[in-house]
């Protein structure tokens, strides 16, 4: 491995936690691994990583800060839970080392790669937000680069059998996290969020549906919003090749009569438009089978900041 790479820890040796393990061995220009964390001995994804020849621990972070090389890890991704992210947070921030939420723990800014990727590169926690935001995030701000989004509300739906003990342990999180980042992230004026776990046999496919209320009378604005999301969809699916609109997007009138106004906050122009986007994500199945893109989206995107922040003090290192 290049000496030149800088060297990430991550804590949860879960499905999300192995999964992005494997991304930065196969995948990452910038990264290389330098500790697989956990507190199960018996997991899977640690026996996968001592296979690999990455370092471990089963002793939590407690064991991270206690490993041989330590003070080499820069990176610190965060795979666990929302719970344990606050802690173990407090150990690590203290430490210099930066921290890539993969909780929805929202200790730190949001960062969605499509949309904000720049704005965070220098916080020492960042938040991944959830698998739903992150497809569909994009989603709701691609849109209101266009017009003004009124209310946002999604509903991501995965297989049961892609979602571990964290992300069952993070459902009420999951809502309130997303909801939160439509709003601060997509630009929506009132967002909502809505997550469901399918237990059908054969898995499905993470499926995402966004609904934006607009108010999209002016002539071409339709017209606009569709270039806008296929554009947006395109930038998403440049890191997650597997992102794909299931079809075209839809634009619908509101009926005079359908109580949408308190949806809205007050004051807010009654939408006359409802934008349908529905949306398909295939996982690239480095760990769990092709329908997990709720995983493949997740570690993705994490990838996708960790990297971004590696290039840039790498370039502050060789102009010092």
């Amino acid at each position: 491995m290049s000496s030149q790479k800088a060297k990430v820890a991550i804590i949860g040796s879960g499905n999300i936690g192995t999964d992005l393990m494997i991304k930065v061995l196969r995948n990452s220009e910038h990264l290389e691994m330098g500790a697989m964390v956990g507190i199960d001995p018996a997991s899977d994804g640690l026996a996968r990583a001592a296979r690999l020849g990455v370092p471990t621990t089963a002793e939590g972070v407690d064991g991270l800060i206690a490993m041989d090389g330590f003070e080499d890890i820069e990176f610190v991704f965060d795979a666990t839970s929302a719970k344990a992210h606050e802690h173990n947070a407090g150990r690590l921030q203290p430490l210099g080392k930066t921290m890539i939420d993969l909780t929805p723990a929202a200790i730190g800014p949001y960062i969605v790669p499509a949309v904000n990727l720049t704005e965070h590169l220098d916080a020492q926690n960042v938040n991944m937000v959830t698998c739903g935001g992150q497809a569909t995030i994009p989603i709701v701000a691609a849109v209101s680069r266009v017009v003004p989004v009124g209310y946002a509300e999604i509903v991501a739906s995965i297989a049961s059998k892609s979602a571990g003990p964290g992300t069952r342990a993070n459902i009420d999180e999951f809502t309130e996290t997303t909801s939160a980042a439509i709003v601060s992230v997509g630009g929506a004026a009132a967002g909502k969020a809505i997550i469901i776990l399918n237990p059908a046999e054969p898995p499905l496919i993470m499926r995402d549906t966004v609904f934006c209320l607009v108010d999209a009378s002016a002539p071409g604005i339709g017209d606009e919003i569709r270039s806008s999301v296929e554009k947006m969809v395109s930038d998403v699916a440049a890191y997650v090749p597997g992102y794909r609109l299931k079809q075209q997007v839809q634009i619908t009138d509101i009926p005079a009569d359908r109580p949408v106004r308190s949806l809205v906050p007050a004051g807010t122009h009654r939408p006359t438009h409802q934008v349908s986007v529905f949306l398909e994500v295939e996982g690239a199945a480095h760990y769990l089978p092709a329908y997990a893109g709720n995983l493949d989206i997740m570690t993705s995107a994490g990838l996708q900041v960790a990297e971004r922040m590696a290039q840039q003090k790498a370039a502050r290192k060789v102009e010092l």
